[in-house]
């Protein structure tokens, strides 16, 4: 490094990253420092790339882990870092370019030594080699400055109070990176880090007064998606697409931190990452998820949770109740038009979660929306393409429509919204059809796929818990969303009869041996007629609160009549199958009296007369039909079983 650009393989020769590391102790004001900021860096544009990177600055890191606590030279680097961010506004304003770009270097320097620093030592050997003052070997001064609290309130300055300009596009990315690397403490802690130095820094003392506003601005960052700028405006020379070192190395660090606070059971592939239109955004987005799934102190809330949890629409003129702290407002009809384009990354759709599920006025403006298509196609689609999907990114597709179906009103206006040439659902071609049951057919779908590949028994209960949620509001089902609840519902059969048919067989042989253990048959049993039972809920709900909407359902019954025979004397579902077998019974005789032979169209206006002359009160519902919450329920217990398991895993399992 130096006045010339450097490469990575001549790094452990670098004579300016020799005299920092070494022994000699290098003052704050020596202009050494100018020398060592005046560097251009090409930056890694693959994993490999970065492993190189570290590869070949280990034994700097290592010769400066040995003799800082000696020569304190982080501590003159950070502070040189400190002294010039105090006049980095008014260089911004002067578009002063050298003082930003080497601004910018050393936050990269001071960036790269604190990923080393906190992978290979514990919090208070960090601590110590932030706030070493003497320089005589051991002594270390109880009074001296923080110098790492005093740098996350300046990167928290830094990003909420300086212009975004083409000049400081980069300094910004990598302020809000070098903030993620600092909160990768917790990736090397199998135990919850509630007295962490994260917490101690970032929820009281000075940082605290800059919640609401570093929310806001990383939301905002969020919301515009702004590019890096054209080449040309860099202050040092252009880099690949897609962001600087640092957003390589931050990237890898946060996307471990919030991969392990979204564990599915789907599986483990890994999504390949896309291309980053906005670098920033990106960061900003990934910083926002980590500070608010930050635990709780032990005397203290996170306030970055709160933040998300209570801010509200610029357009809501009312005033903030006096116990919400951190408050703050933001245009939500910008907000919600970001969510829809971005859900193609699973960080994304990990927000909208957060934001659905914390912040009740951004929930109750969303369902008020009437374009809400907008917002369910994209999370359809991750479904859709369940097997090209992180196992978080599906579980949280799911948990999103369930909180979505929870609603009445969300559930009645899906089916009055009519699409035309869903052209990513290849199964079928589907001209005309409307969001509800699109997003049947997507749900059944994903059931089908675990069935057959992941066998996740949560999974199951999600989707289902979905269907049963918008089950009494089914309208005007699409036939062949009719035609694909019976399809899976004859599925399950067949899967039903088959064990049952297994076990037989079992129990026969044993017989001849008794030296042979018997497959556990009874509890496969039990998690299928668990699942028929669901069905037969969803179906039976259907019927008895919107049976006079559906006649593309009574079709698919009476056409399927016979897979429910066996059902009707099973101890299990005898009462569940009341109505359905009222309903097949009462809408057969009246076929047989219309003849043989009838067209699809004579069957259904046979069945729209009929559904006129069916008593209402023959179809009696359940004695206590609360499937739908029970089912949400379990699903979000679930979800929240796999953010609490973020501390009890060890962080080999998410290299960067």
């Amino acid at each position: 490094m130096g006045s010339n650009s450097s490469r990575i393989g001549d790094l452990p020769k670098n004579q300016y990253l020799k005299k920092l590391s070494g022994t000699e102790s290098i003052s704050e004001n020596d202009p050494f420092w100018n020398q060592l900021l005046s560097f251009s860096f090409p930056a890694p544009t693959s994993s490999t790339e970065l492993k190189l990177l570290e590869e070949a600055t280990i034994s700097v890191c290592r010769s400066l882990v040995e003799n800082n606590p000696r020569t304190g030279n982080l501590g003159a680097l950070i502070k040189v870092f400190l002294s010039r961010t105090k006049e980095l506004k008014l260089s911004a304003e002067c578009q002063n370019h050298i003082f930003i770009w080497q601004t910018h270097n050393a936050l990269f320097i001071i960036c790269c030594l604190l990923k080393v620093f906190i992978c290979q030592m514990s919090e208070e050997e960090l601590q110590l080699h932030f706030t070493y003052e003497e320089k005589s070997p051991g002594n270390y001064s109880s009074d001296s400055e923080d110098l790492l609290e005093e740098l996350l309130c300046c990167l928290m300055q830094l990003i909420t109070d300086i212009p975004l300009l083409d000049i400081t596009y980069e300094i910004s990315v990598e302020a809000i990176s070098t903030m993620v690397v600092f909160l990768s403490c917790q990736l090397f802690h199998k135990e919850v880090l509630r007295q962490s130095i994260s917490h101690k820094y970032l929820m009281r003392g000075p940082c605290l007064p800059y919640t609401s506003k570093l929310v806001k601005t990383l939301l905002y960052n969020f919301i515009r998606q702004e590019k890096p700028p054209p080449p040309g405006a860099h202050v040092f020379p252009q880099q690949s697409d897609g962001g600087g070192l640092l957003y390589g190395l931050a990237s890898g660090v946060a996307t471990g931190l919030w991969t392990v606070f979204t564990l599915g059971g789907v599986g483990s592939k890994v999504a390949a990452s896309p291309e980053l239109s906005s670098p920033l955004a990106n960061q900003s987005l990934l910083l926002l998820l980590v500070l608010a799934n930050l635990t709780d102190a032990s005397d203290a809330p996170n306030p970055y949770r709160q933040a998300i949890m209570s801010f509200k629409n610029t357009q809501d003129s009312s005033p903030f109740p006096p116990s919400i702290p951190h408050a703050f407002q933001i245009n939500f009809n910008s907000l919600y038009t970001a969510l829809c384009e971005q859900q193609t990354s699973d960080q994304a759709t990990l927000l909208l979660y957060t934001l659905l599920h914390q912040n009740s006025n951004i929930r109750t403006y969303m369902l008020a929306r009437t374009d809400m298509e907008n917002l369910v196609l994209p999370i359809l689609e991750i479904l859709y393409h369940v097997e090209e999907r992180n196992s978080h990114h599906v579980y949280m597709a799911l948990i999103i429509l369930l909180i979505l179906t929870e609603d009445d009103g969300f559930n009645r206006s899906i089916h009055e919204v009519i699409l035309k040439n869903i052209t990513w659902y290849s199964e079928r071609v589907l001209t005309e059809i409307s969001l509800g049951s699109l997003l049947i057919l997507v749900v059944i779908r994903t059931i089908q796929y675990n069935m057959t590949r992941t066998r996740d028994k949560y999974l199951h209960t999600n989707c289902l818990a979905a269907l049963a949620n918008m089950s009494a509001q089914f309208r005007s089902l699409h036939q062949y969303a009719a035609q694909r609840i019976i399809s899976l519902f004859s599925l399950l059969s067949k899967k039903h009869n088959k064990v049952l048919e297994q076990a037989t067989q079992s129990l026969r042989g044993s017989l001849s041996s008794n030296d042979v253990p018997l497959p556990d048959y009874a509890q496969d049993l039990n998690v299928i007629e668990e699942v028929i039972r669901m069905m037969l809920e969803i179906i039976n709900s259907c019927l008895t609160n919107s049976l006079h909407h559906n006649p593309n359902l009574v079709y698919a019954l009476l056409y399927k009549r016979d897979l429910f025979e066996q059902f009707r004397t099973h101890p299990s579902f005898q009462d569940i199958m009341q109505n359905i077998d009222l309903v097949i019974t009462f809408f057969s005789s009246r076929l047989l009296q219309a003849g043989a032979e009838l067209s699809v169209e004579r069957v259904l206006e046979i069945i729209k007369q009929g559904v006129v002359a069916l008593p209402k009160d023959r179809l009696k519902p359940l004695a206590d039909r609360q499937v739908d919450r029970v089912l949400a329920c379990q699903a979000f217990v679930h979800a929240a079983s796999g953010f609490s398991q973020i501390h009890g895993l060890s962080v080999r399992n998410f290299q960067n």
